[in-house]
């Protein structure tokens, strides 16, 4: 486990990651990319614990997942079943359990600002910060892929799953958006990635 961790984390993070999933005694699946998620956790019906991650994260973006979701197991076991996900309780577990990692040992020293920041108020995505979401993205391999914020008013835009959109307005934090076959509006955080059609 340890030598496949090593694979997706930075370096100086194997080891304390390694021990963290030991104590939890938590399962952890590396699957193939799911557009919709970085990650998730779930109690399997055995009562044993799965977290499953994907497996094309880049190793900043794999760590803040990872602990991200092992602070879900964490809450739900001290505070019960019944807390909100993303509630007080996940969100103060998330900190205790992410500030080891926040040395410069494991982050690069640009990322450490943002992680701070974001870490005196965990949001339920790191993709929801839109200056972590960009920074973290510069560690990932180049792709095609623009964020609705860089798509100009009225430009089009296509989804992974193929469907076409006209970019609208701002509201106060997203982006209104026309589906063109259907001529429903949907929201969209700024920093979707999605298809520019030029």
């Amino acid at each position: 486990m340890e030598a496949t961790l090593a694979k997706y984390v930075p370096p100086a993070a194997v080891t304390p990651l390694f021990q963290l999933i030991q104590t939890h005694q938590v399962h952890l699946k590396i699957v193939n990319e799911r557009v919709t998620r970085h990650g998730d956790y779930r109690k399997r019906p055995d009562g044993s614990h799965q977290v499953t991650i994907n497996a094309t994260l880049n190793p900043y973006r794999f760590l803040v997942t990872l602990v991200h979701e092992i602070a879900h197991l964490v809450a739900f076991s001290q505070f019960g079943a019944r807390i909100k996900p993303h509630g007080k309780e996940w969100k103060q577990t998330f900190q205790r359990l992410m500030l080891p990692y926040l040395r410069p040992e494991v982050f690069p020293q640009q990322l450490l600002p943002l992680l701070a920041r974001h870490f005196k108020n965990p949001k339920a995505s790191s993709d929801t910060d839109a200056p972590l979401a960009l920074a973290l993205k510069q560690f990932d391999p180049p792709n095609d892929k623009n964020y609705i914020f860089e798509i100009p008013m009225g430009g089009e835009f296509r989804l992974y799953n193929g469907k076409i959109f006209k970019r609208g307005n701002k509201r106060v934090k997203r982006y209104e958006c026309l589906e063109i076959a259907t001529g429903r509006i949907y929201l969209f955080n700024p920093n979707a990635e999605v298809e520019f059609l030029k």
